[in-house]
């Protein structure tokens, strides 16, 4: 999912790690240190068209090492959310760091997550504009719930509960989809998608050079 910046506000504010408030944390986490940057999909894959498989063996360095890719490739992608098959990896994996509509940052992994949405009879849809690093240089009005939770497992096995709203809310939902086959093009009118398609053609080029130039930056 691509990055948006959010307005502030005077609640607690400290970054949330694993859904867990942190004093401190880097700008760049160690994940993102320790990775090496992977191509990332396009629609059109077959990848991005299928339910993935759940992760059923935890605790690897493979594991550990594929997520720590992750996050490189979504800070070189300019992301604040990535999908394991967005990497050409078919299994049921997300990363993200994402605001949330206070400003507060949300950092971390979540294994073969499961999504809770309120009730119908509760719940509130924003609309609001969405992108996709797989679908770059194209960004369309989606509509989401502003609440959302997932259940899953961290790399070590241990159960978590990650709570979001506004636009974090946004961006768990958007990877929770794409683990299942889908991408926010689905979501769109057949007009709407097309609109979406043509802006991709026209800025992808654009998109591609600046992470090329990020990756540099980051000496990747």
């Amino acid at each position: 999912m691509s990055v948006r910046h959010e307005r502030s506000h005077p609640a607690d504010r400290r970054v949330r790690l694993q859904g867990r408030p942190v004093d401190s944390f880097p700008a760049l986490p160690p994940e993102a240190e320790r990775g090496s940057v992977r191509r990332v999909t396009v629609v059109g894959e077959d990848i991005l068209n299928r339910p993935c498989q759940d992760v059923t063996e935890f605790g690897s360095p493979q594991l550990s090492a594929l997520i720590d890719d992750m996050f490189l490739t979504m800070y070189v992608a300019a992301g604040a959310g990535l999908a394991a098959n967005q990497v050409d990896v078919d299994l049921r994996l997300f990363v993200y760091d994402c605001p949330d509509d206070y400003g507060v940052r949300h950092v971390g992994h979540i294994i073969n997550p499961v999504l809770d949405l309120p009730d119908p009879g509760s719940r509130r849809l924003a609309d609001d504009y969405e992108g996709c690093l797989s679908v770059p240089g194209a960004s369309m009005v989606v509509p989401r719930t502003d609440r959302a939770v997932v259940r899953g497992l961290d790399k070590d096995g241990n159960p978590l509960v990650i709570e979001g709203t506004g636009y974090f809310a946004r961006c768990l939902q958007h990877e929770t989809d794409h683990l299942v086959g889908h991408t926010y093009l689905d979501r769109l009118s057949t007009r709407d998608r097309k609109d979406a398609l043509r802006q991709m053609s026209d800025r992808s080029e654009d998109v591609f050079a600046r992470r090329v130039i990020r990756a540099a930056g980051l000496g990747r």
